[in-house]
């Protein structure tokens, strides 16, 4: 959606959305911000039919069109030119960290992807490397970092989320799927070996999976959070916790960056991209290691606070945005 926000600066390229049947219009945060067209079935059914049949078109609810881009690793059925956007292929490195039905759409679809997409945009190297090892030409590879929002939450801010989701005055924090991959019982088990521990947020809607928490410790699941209220949560943290065992970019480092609230996150994944020097590394599979890493950021606080505000103003979505529309235009 910022992306979509942000092409309006492309004066030369206009957008279409495209969405299968719904029963209701989306409300916000979730209503888009540029006209769409629907096609007559959606759910799980329009992606089988799309893999399986390439079939409906997306013309079929925009009419003639230059390029399409399918936004997600499932790509659309069309007859124009298809550009990809792959965040991760994380399913190829831990097939038991998704569903069984997960896992054969997204294997069908990389087939696809190989065969169809034109263009593959990549918000990480990571995900570019694990595109061309998975028989992705790098002929048709873009790398497309994503941005995050400059407005940075004041402490009254920060001080009406915590009164809101009912938060204590200082709280370490993880924003994400409630997942398996996102490595929560490791982040859990560290906080609780902490000399000084502190609760734990947790962010997010519910994932797939069963996640196995140890007991004990205070750990406060606040469930979804909407845009207008993260800045506030992410500027009420003491440290970010983002532990997680792979992702294909780590948006919500950038996120917390923003905010001026020092990071801790996973060495030799996307993440550590993301980061870009501005955050405590540790072993996700180590739960001593993140322990470490949270003291070390507590400590460094202050440093880390600044080198997080200057990475994360090197991110934008204008810059976003601007590749993908040269993406475009090589296809046009």
């Amino acid at each position: 959606m910022r992306i979509a926000e942000a092409m309006a600066a492309q004066h030369d390229v206009t957008l279409l959305g495209v969405a299968g049947r719904h029963a209701h219009v989306p409300s916000d945060p979730w209503s888009p911000s540029i006209p769409i067209g629907h096609l007559p079935v959606g759910g799980p059914l329009l992606y089988d039919l799309w893999l399986r049949r390439n079939w409906p078109k997306v013309e079929r609810a925009t009419g003639p069109i230059d390029v399409a881009h399918a936004t997600t690793v499932i790509p659309c059925a069309t007859d124009a030119p298809l550009v990809v956007t792959v965040h991760d292929l994380a399913f190829l490195h831990d097939p038991s960290q998704f569903t069984k039905r997960g896992n054969s759409i997204f294997r069908r679809s990389l087939d696809r992807i190989r065969k169809r997409a034109d263009i593959v945009l990549c918000s990480s190297q990571a995900t570019m490397d694990d595109c061309v090892a998975a028989g992705v030409g790098t002929d048709r590879l873009r790398l497309v970092p994503l941005g995050v929002e400059s407005s940075r939450a004041d402490a009254t801010e920060a001080a009406r989320v915590r009164a809101l989701y009912r938060l204590p005055e200082r709280y370490l924090l993880f924003v994400g799927t409630v997942e398996p991959r996102k490595n929560l019982r490791g982040l859990v088990e560290a906080v609780g070996r902490l000399d000084d521990p502190l609760p734990l947020v947790v962010a997010g809607s519910d994932g797939w999976g069963d996640v196995d928490i140890p007991s004990g410790g205070d750990i406060r699941f606040v469930g979804f959070v909407p845009a207008a209220d993260l800045g506030g949560l992410y500027a009420g943290a003491e440290v970010f916790c983002y532990p997680s065992e792979r992702e294909g970019y780590g948006l919500p480092v950038l996120e917390a960056m923003a905010q001026g609230t020092p990071v801790v996150t996973s060495r030799g994944t996307a993440t550590e991209e993301a980061a870009g020097g501005a955050a405590v590394l540790v072993d996700p599979l180590d739960s001593d290691d993140i322990a470490r890493g949270i003291s070390e950021a507590r400590t460094m606080r202050g440093s880390l606070a600044q080198m997080g505000l200057e990475r994360a103003d090197k991110a934008s979505w204008g810059e976003t945005a601007r590749l993908t529309a040269e993406a475009y235009r090589e296809l046009c």
